[in-house]
C-alpha cells in the first residue's frame, strides 16, 4: 500500500465533494471456484482499495460526510484462521495503516446503517458488480437488487470519477511497474512465436511472468492467430508460418495498477508484403494519436482522426475509395476498424467501468456518437493532465461483417468489396500503447515495446 497520508487525503478530497450523508464502500469477498474452500485468486474491489487500502476479504468502509469520520468494519481472526493462515494483524492495527481510527466488527455495520436510515440520512453507494455484495447491500439497506443500479448515488459516482481520473505521482510509479512487466510479457511472446508452437504455451508462459512479477494479469489474455476476432481468448491453435499472432495482454502490480498492451507479429518473424502494408497503416494511426494527445482535446476527435488515417491508408491500397472525410463521417471505415480507440486505465484495466462507461468516458460536453464502430469508443471526453489512457487502433478483415455489408449494399461508394474479400483469412492487426496526458502533450507509460516493422523482426530474430 501507499503511505497512510495518501488514503487520508483521498477520503478528505471526497468529503470536500460530498457534503452530507454516508458513503458505503463494500470490499470484495473470496469467491469459490468449485467448492467453498477452493477459491479463485483474490482481487479486492478497486474503489475500496483506492480509499481504504486494505487488500483482504471481509471488509467494508464507511465515510460519514456530515461528521467527517471514517470507519472500517471487519473481524479479527480466530484460532481456526490462525491455524490455517498464521498470525494476522488486529483489525484496529490494519485500520491505522489506512489512517482510520474507528474500527468495528463487521456485524456492527448492520446496526450502524439502520441507525442512519432511521434518521433519514442518505446512504451513498456505487453499483455492485458481485452478487454476494448485491445481496448484502439489500440486507443492509432494504434496497432490492433489481433497484440498486438506479438507486446508486450519481453524486458519489461523479465525485469518485473526478478523483480517480487524474493519477497522482504514486499511481504513475505503479503504472510504470505494471508497464515493465507488460514489456517482458510481450517481448517473450514475440520470441516464442514460431511455427509449431501452441498459442496456449505462449499464453501460459506470459501469464506466468505476470504472476511471478506482480499480482497476475490485468485481464484474461487475448492471444490468437485469428486476430479478426477482437477479444479472442481461445488459445487452442498451433502457430503456422505465414499467419500473424495478436497478443493483447497486461499485468497488475501487487497494488493492482494495470498495464494493457497489444502487439501483432508475424509467425516466424518475417512480415509478408501484404502484412507490412496493413501493419504500417495501423502504426501510422497509433503514432498520429500519440502526437495529437494533449489537454483540452477530446479523445472522440482523436478517434475520428485515427479513423481518417486508417481510411487514407486503405484507400492507397484500393480497399477504400472516394472522399476520406465523407467515408469516416458516414462510418464506412468501421468495417475495418469496428471499435473505439481506447479507454481510461488505472487500477482497473478499463478504469472504473463498474461505475458506468458513459460517466467515466463522457460528460455533458461530449456525448457518445451512436454509429457502428464509433459507438464502442469507451473514452470520448476532453483530456486533462494526469489522465492515463490506451491508444489502440486496428484494422481487421472479418468475413461475416464483409459479407453482411456487401449483401446489404452498404457504402459501395467507399468500400471496394472485391478487394476486401481477397483479404479474408488475413486476420487483424492492433497496436496498443499506454499514454499519460501531461501539461503540454503526453508520454508513453513505460518503455515502448518493439513496434516498428524493423524492431519486431529484429526482436523475433534475436
Amino acid at each position: 500500500m501507499f503511505k497512510t497520508e495518501v488514503y487520508k487525503q483521498r477520503r478528505d478530497a471526497l468529503k470536500a465533494k460530498i457534503k452530507s450523508g454516508i458513503g458505503l464502500f463494500l470490499g470484495n469477498n473470496e469467491m469459490p471456484m468449485n467448492y467453498a474452500g477452493n477459491t479463485f485468486l483474490y482481487r479486492q474491489d478497486s474503489t475500496f482499495l483506492y480509499f481504504f487500502a486494505l487488500d483482504m476479504p471481509g471488509l467494508a468502509g464507511v465515510i460519514d460526510f456530515d461528521e467527517g469520520k471514517d470507519y472500517i468494519f471487519g473481524n479479527d481472526v480466530d484460532m481456526e484462521d490462525i491455524i490455517w493462515m498464521g498470525p494476522q494483524p488486529l483489525m484496529k492495527d490494519n485500520g491505522l495503516k489506512a489512517g482510520v481510527n474507528h474500527v468495528h466488527s463487521f456485524g456492527e455495520l448492520d446496526s450502524f446503517l439502520k441507525n442512519a436510515i432511521e434518521k433519514k440520512r442518505e446512504i451513498h453507494f456505487i453499483p455492485q458488480y458481485r452478487h454476494d455484495n448485491q445481496i448484502l447491500l439489500e440486507k443492509l439497506t432494504g434496497i432490492k437488487i433489481a433497484d440498486q443500479k438506479n438507486r446508486s448515488s450519481l453524486s458519489l459516482i461523479k465525485a469518485i470519477i473526478a478523483l480517480r481520473n487524474v493519477k497522482d505521482q504514486y499511481e504513475i510509479e505503479e503504472l510504470e511497474k505494471a508497464a515493465a512487466i507488460g514489456y517482458e510479457m510481450h517481448v517473450t511472446a514475440m520470441k516464442m512465436a514460431k511455427p509449431g508452437i501452441s498459442e496456449r504455451e505462449i499464453a501460459g508462459t506470459i501469464e506466468g511472468i505476470a504472476l511471478a512479477r506482480g499480482a497476475g494479469v490485468s485481464f484474461p489474455i487475448i492471444l490468437s492467430q485469428n486476430g479478426e476476432t477482437l477479444h479472442n481468448h481461445d488459445h487452442s491453435q498451433v502457430l503456422q508460418a505465414g499467419r500473424m499472432m495478436i497478443t493483447d495482454a497486461g499485468a497488475e502490480t501487487t497494488l493492482h495498477y494495470a498495464s494493457d498492451y497489444t502487439r501483432t507479429i508475424p509467425v516466424g518473424g518475417k512480415f509478408t508484403q501484404r502484412q507490412r502494408e496493413i501493419y504500417q497503416i495501423v502504426l501510422d494511426a497509433n503514432n498520429a494519436v500519440t502526437a495529437a494527445v494533449k489537454p483540452g482535446v477530446t479523445y472522440q476527435s482523436i478517434h475520428l482522426m485515427a479513423a481518417r488515417v486508417i481510411a487514407s491508408g486503405l484507400k492507397a491500397l484500393d480497399l477504400m475509395q472516394g472522399d476520406v472525410d465523407e467515408a469516416v463521417s458516414a462510418g464506412a471505415h468501421a468495417m475495418f476498424f469496428p471499435h473505439g480507440l481506447g479507454h481510461m486505465m488505472g487500477m482497473d484495466v478499463h478504469d472504473m467501468e463498474n461505475y458506468g462507461e458513459d460517466y467515466v468516458g463522457y460528460d455533458e460536453e461530449t456525448k457518445r456518437i451512436q454509429q457502428f464502430g464509433t459507438a464502442y469508443l469507451r473514452l470520448g471526453r476532453k483530456l486533462q493532465p494526469g489522465y492515463v489512457l490506451t491508444n489502440e487502433p486496428g484494422i481487421y478483415f472479418i468475413p461475416a461483417l464483409i459479407q453482411q455489408w456487401k449483401d446489404e449494399g452498404k457504402f459501395r461508394q467507399f468500400i471496394n468489396y472485391s478487394k476486401a474479400e481477397s483479404y479474408i483469412g488475413f486476420g487483424g492487426i492492433r497496436l496498443e500503447d499506454d499514454l499519460l496526458v501531461t501539461q503540454n502533450g503526453c508520454r508513453l507509460i513505460g518503455k515502448r515495446i518493439p513496434v516498428t516493422i524493423e524492431e519486431v523482426e529484429s526482436t523475433m530474430k534475436g
